[in-house]
């Protein structure tokens, strides 16, 4: 089984993913991370030289990859993944994949982005809180489509990390 976590920047995907992995034994991987360590460089790096096109190109290809070539994984997507190309068709149609779609409300994303919005390059022009709520809220209606076509739907509100991963793991069985 591949289990696949898809959803928004900030909402838990790395973080839950690298728990349930240990609670599944299965291995972890991030796929930005994966993308990163295959084109030795960083993400804002690709889109600087490369550009978003070269970079969604790549991001489809090594995601098509990752799941023909490996089993038994807990694979977090970056947030914009699913919303591109033939990916959430890719995720759809695979026999062994299980996508779960961890969603959080605008407020909470903005909460936990706000601090941490230096590290990433799409919202670190923002400088405020209800600037990041609106931008949040725009971006969110573009991509709700693809994650409510998800196989499951894990709402991560006033949820703990734990209650997330049991949610996750009642889906599975």
């Amino acid at each position: 089984m591949i289990v696949v976590l898809m959803g928004y920047m900030g909402s838990g995907k790395s973080t839950v993913g690298k728990d349930l992995a240990k609670v599944l034994n299965y291995t972890f991987l991030d796929l930005d991370q994966y993308i990163c360590e295959q084109e030795n460089a960083t993400i804002a790096t690709i889109f600087d030289t490369s550009g978003e096109i070269y970079f969604r190109k790549k991001e489809s290809y090594y995601l098509n990859e990752v799941l023909n070539s490996k089993e038994n994984i807990v694979l977090a997507l970056g947030g914009g993944t699913p919303c591109y190309g033939k990916n959430l068709n890719l995720l759809l149609d695979h026999p062994l994949v299980k996508l779960c779609y961890l969603k959080l409300s605008i407020p909470l994303l903005a909460k936990r982005l706000f601090t941490k919005r230096n590290k990433r390059p799409l919202i670190n022009h923002l400088n405020s809180e209800s600037e990041l709520v609106e931008f949040i809220g725009k971006h969110l209606f573009e991509r709700t489509y693809y994650y409510n076509q998800a196989h499951y739907i894990i709402d991560t509100d006033n949820t703990s990390q734990q209650e997330t991963i049991e949610t996750i793991l009642m889906q599975l069985i």
